[in-house]
């Protein structure tokens, strides 16, 4: 069974055709229609057809989305793509293919790719991480999305950060209309406006760099960064104790926060050992599309 993934992001929609095994047949892009819900209709429907005749037969489709859909109305929601919010999305696709269409949100299609074939592999619980312009989350419990009764598991971003110090309350306003989110410290722009060098050159990349020429507000900078997710995932570990952690997004090109983190949060976690695994991802920028995919099981 040959499989159609599609990434449905603010400025680019990707689609690849998957085989039995994982492999990618055809992958293609094209630029979002921004703020036009029927145009993002066509175009998707437009890559799937085209992909359909990559693959030499009719697939079945997944699509990761910014966002979820409410299991109450089954209208999209929480997707910074607002032309997407309070859409019929999933109907609307449903009868535009004329097959089934299968959603999840891209934290979670990223958490099922690294799951599947990618870092947690073997794994028998992992939970995946997105830290990039927002933070995002998902659970795979044996190879299996968890997506919960109210459809956002795994939605850590949006707890407050844990054991918060003085200086951390209440924290940095957040989108969803809260203070202190773990979302406005751990994302990209949450890093930055830590930073305490020039805010025009405070990308995570530039901060990395200053602080391994010895720059130390940067230094500083980068080991509050990393205590911080210590605490943020060692709540996670609390609850779910998953075998493996995958990191994904722009944040998760730092490579000393693979060393630092997991040597930070035994402090936090109620246990004398902590196994659990903080991995890099093996697909990277692609495995929300491929988990995409993998909506539908080999």
């Amino acid at each position: 069974m040959r499989r159609i993934g599609v990434d449905l992001g603010g400025t680019k929609i990707e689609a690849v055709v998957l085989d039995e095994h994982g492999d990618v047949v055809a992958r293609e892009r094209v630029a979002t229609p921004v703020g036009d819900y029927r145009g993002t209709l066509s175009a998707i429907a437009d890559l799937v057809g085209r992909l359909d005749g990559a693959a030499g037969t009719r697939c079945r489709v997944g699509i990761g989305t910014p966002g979820a859909l409410s299991p109450a109305s089954g209208r999209l929601r929480n997707a910074n793509s607002t032309c997407l919010n309070g859409s019929l999305l999933h109907q609307d696709l449903n009868d535009l293919l004329a097959r089934e269409v299968r959603i999840a949100n891209d934290a979670d299609c990223f958490t099922l790719s690294e799951a599947i074939d990618g870092a947690g592999r073997g794994a028998t619980s992992v939970f995946g991480v997105i830290v990039g312009t927002g933070t995002g989350g998902g659970i795979v419990i044996d190879g299996r999305l968890l997506a919960g009764m109210n459809a956002i598991a795994g939605e850590w971003g949006h707890n407050p950060l844990p054991w918060p110090r003085d200086d951390e309350r209440p924290g940095p306003a957040c989108y969803c209309g809260k203070h202190g989110c773990i979302e406005t410290f751990l994302s990209g722009p949450g890093l930055a406006r830590d930073y305490a060098g020039n805010p025009r050159d405070s990308a995570a990349r530039d901060i990395v760099a200053r602080a391994a020429a010895g720059d130390a507000a940067a230094e500083s900078c980068l080991q509050r960064y990393e205590d911080r997710m210590a605490r943020a995932l060692a709540s996670v570990i609390n609850i779910l104790d998953p075998e493996v952690i995958v990191l994904g997004g722009g944040l998760s090109n730092i490579e000393r926060l693979y060393r630092n983190v997991p040597a930070r949060w035994p402090r936090y976690v109620f246990s004398d050992v902590v196994r659990t695994r903080l991995l890099p991802p093996r697909h990277g920028d692609s495995s929300g599309v491929r988990g995409a995919a993998w909506l539908w099981p080999a």
